[in-house]
């Protein structure tokens, strides 16, 4: 896919005004993989999120002793979704916390009506 066919990205929520608070070198690492999925690729750092299924990916980024997620999906054909970005504050595991996990599926479901508001049901 060339870029001059970009698929647009779409902001839910809080996402865009929460990612423009991490640190610059975060932003670069998350707008360099929404670029790649815009293009049809995906970042090397970017993961499934296991529970939400295999087209819902999660950056995670680590700046200064600190860890940065953002997620975004690439479930709909038309258009890129950032459903969530936050900062881990939990010192116990990886593992996403399930208060986060509920905020994202809560995203994904307003995503959806988005979606099917703005390019349809395809």
């Amino acid at each position: 896919m060339g870029t001059d066919v970009l698929k647009p990205v779409e902001w839910v929520g809080s996402s865009r005004a929460d990612l423009k608070k991490f640190p610059a070198t975060v932003q670069d690492q998350v707008g360099f993989a929404l670029y790649q999925a815009q293009t049809g690729l995906k970042h090397r750092d970017a993961k499934p999120l296991t529970r939400l299924g295999a087209n819902v990916l999660e950056i995670v980024s680590r700046h200064d002793g600190n860890t940065y997620r953002t997620v975004y999906t690439v479930r709909f054909k038309a258009a890129i979704y950032v459903l969530h970005a936050f900062q881990k504050k939990s010192k116990r595991g990886i593992a996403t916390p399930k208060q986060e996990l509920d905020l994202v599926k809560q995203r994904l479901k307003a995503a959806q009506r988005h979606y099917a508001d703005k390019y349809g049901k395809g």
